[in-house]
């Protein structure tokens, strides 16, 4: 819950700790900003609690407009892009580029028909605009797309972190 002075004019849901709030939240919001990420792609949640067995992401994310309330506005926020080449971060790949890209080296490197970085969050966002493009009262803040022409930025090189993070 975020405040302004004793009012509450934010709630802050994190999909990586569960709770049962989450499934009325978007009946009482007037605006909504709902983070896409890979953990949509694993988690599953409806009410709260786990679903067994998993829903397929595109049926979740189908799911969202058809139980917010009518008049609220809502924005979904794509996930920035990963850079990396050779594996994740975490897995032994790399970016250390130090210029942004240019059009076609974004489209070489997360080309969807090539299998390329980020495959799994181009075709999700492919999915959010299809399933919402008769929606208006749907936003969609793309992070993806203005992210992915900035593989110079490595912030945690600059901190104490000793990897590529490419965000």
């Amino acid at each position: 819950k975020l405040l302004d002075s004793k009012r509450a004019i934010a709630y802050r849901v994190d999909v990586d700790i569960p709770e049962s709030s989450w499934a009325k939240a978007p009946s009482f919001h007037d605006i909504l900003i709902l983070k896409l990420c890979v953990l949509i792609i694993e988690f599953n949640l409806m009410g709260g609690r786990p679903i067994l067995p998993p829903v397929p992401p595109a049926d979740g994310l189908d799911r969202v407009p058809s139980n917010m309330r009518s008049g609220g506005i809502i924005f979904f926020r794509t996930q920035s892009s990963r850079h990396f080449e050779g594996g994740d971060w975490d897995q032994g790949g790399t970016c250390q580029r130090l210029q942004p890209l240019l059009p076609g080296e974004v489209e070489e490197l997360f080309s969807v028909r090539k299998n390329g970085t980020n495959v799994e969050i181009r075709l999700v966002n492919q999915h959010l605009y299809n399933s919402l493009k008769s929606r208006r009262d749907f936003h969609v803040l793309d992070l993806t797309g203005m992210s992915e022409y900035r593989a110079d930025a490595h912030p945690a090189t600059a901190g104490e972190k000793n990897h590529d993070d490419c965000m």
